[in-house]
């Protein structure tokens, strides 16, 4: 591989981890704004106490099988696309072909094919690793939330309730986490993508997919919405 393709592949490390630094870890502190993940965790918080005011809880665990099946989902999907990596890795002859006409793709020959897909490989393993522990995750937290007070024992002791809800909070929140970390895989994985028609379209793909992820985060119509009034 050429210097410029060892600068792209940098180029991609080092924005994915100051991006999830920023947009989900404690780099968010150091921003003006904050990011539609922290507003969000801030209304699972909101939607966990409210439960504790009634006893029919059949809308919150609707809402617990939909995260949870939403996480199941996106992990069958990493499986698949696993396997689409292994199987264009049996078919290199096929695709070096392909590449040789391609006049947009920069063909660095066999060896730099193979690792490119396996490093795709290794980005769609981080996904479902992300996905799998998010499911499992989730599941501890629908365990949790069905050990919460009823509202007589809720009323007879509010410190011990809100310890409760504070469990199901957190263990919510770091599913979440989870499942925010695969999504940005599979976001990223579009950037990567670009590696294939060259290191200057791998930086520009992986600059794009960054800008509109941060836009997501930090300047969309959804994160106003969940915004307080008069806040920024």
């Amino acid at each position: 591989m050429s210097n410029a393709d060892y600068i792209a592949l940098a180029l991609f490390i080092v924005l994915w981890a100051l991006y999830s630094w920023f947009s989900a870890g404690s780099g968010g502190k150091y921003l003006p704004r904050q990011s539609l993940n922290r507003v969000m965790a801030e209304r699972r918080r909101n939607w966990i106490y409210n439960s504790l005011s009634r006893d029919l809880k059949m809308i919150d665990t609707q809402i617990l099988a939909g995260l949870q099946n939403g996480t199941a989902f996106f992990a069958s999907t990493s499986i698949l696309a696993i396997g689409g990596c292994f199987a264009l890795l049996g078919a290199t002859d096929q695709v070096e072909a392909v590449f040789r006409d391609l006049a947009i793709a920069s063909y660095g020959g066999r060896t730099s094919f193979e690792l490119k897909v396996a490093g795709l490989t290794v980005i769609f393993g981080y996904a479902f690793f992300k996905f799998g522990w998010s499911y499992r995750l989730f599941n501890y937290c629908t365990i949790l939330f069905g050990a919460l007070p009823m509202m007589h024992e809720t009323n007879g002791n509010r410190e011990a309730a809100e310890r409760a809800a504070d469990q199901v909070i957190r263990m919510n929140t770091i599913a979440a986490s989870h499942f925010n970390s695969g999504l940005r895989a599979f976001f990223l994985s579009i950037g990567y993508l670009g590696w294939f028609a060259g290191p200057y379209m791998f930086m520009a793909m992986t600059i794009v997919v960054i800008v509109a992820l941060t836009r997501r985060q930090y300047f969309s119509e959804a994160r106003q919405a969940v915004m307080e009034d008069g806040q920024s």
